[in-house]
């Protein structure tokens, strides 16, 4: 992971947990904020591993990033001078107006990129030098899978509120609108997107009504 992306990971650990623990904050409870640190840096770590490893079984990197936003409409010059950093105002606006009931999860984006072995790879999964769509949203699936089988934890006595979030991370992120997760993987495979986004409303109907 080289320092960049570090430094953008830690950054979202902190907005993962000021948005998850925004309601006990307003009540001046932070005796909550280790533990939703801990709970925010475990479901980012899944999340980011597992697309890497997926990334390093396909020969390619993935590198993630604040989720930025320039366009705010269908036409190609409706578009800000500038990028905004969306991954962080959209997840603190949900949570502020709402008084901590909304948690928008969405706060990173990912890109890959082929290795330079993948070009001597000449068969099989691996006939492709480039990376292609179905590669790229096969690797946010996994990521968002990942989030998913984390979930089950909340089996466990204490860690239903990990469960929960994980299961709310997911669903932010499989949102197909701009580069979340969720565009890239709808533009890899519709039935990929949709069979994931399936399972995912599940898992979240679970997380509201029983968890």
């Amino acid at each position: 992971m080289k320092g960049s992306e570090f430094l953008t990971v830690v950054a979202a650990i902190l907005i993962l947990t000021a948005v998850v623990a925004f309601k006990p904050i307003l009540y001046q409870d932070f005796s909550v904020l280790p533990k939703y640190l801990l709970f925010s840096t475990i479901i980012l770590a899944v999340s980011i591993g597992s697309k890497k490893l997926m990334a390093s079984l396909l020969e390619a990197g993935v590198e993630h990033k604040i989720w930025m936003a320039q366009r705010f409409g269908y036409k190609p010059n409706y578009k800000l001078e500038r990028e905004i950093p969306v991954g962080i105002i959209f997840p603190i606006f949900f949570s502020f107006f709402s008084l901590g009931i909304i948690r928008f999860l969405g706060i990173l984006t990912y890109e890959t990129k082929a290795l330079k072995t993948r070009a001597a790879k000449r068969f099989g999964f691996y006939s492709f030098k480039e990376m292609t769509e179905w590669h790229n949203g096969l690797i946010g699936g996994v990521g968002i899978f990942a989030c998913l089988l984390l979930s089950f934890v909340g089996y466990f006595p204490g860690l239903g509120e990990l469960s929960r979030l994980s299961i709310f991370y997911a669903f932010s992120n499989m949102i197909p609108i701009s580069n979340l997760d969720g565009t890239q993987i709808l533009f890899g495979s519709k039935v990929l997107y949709f069979t994931l986004a399936l399972i995912t409303i599940i898992f979240l109907i679970y997380a509201l009504l029983l968890i």
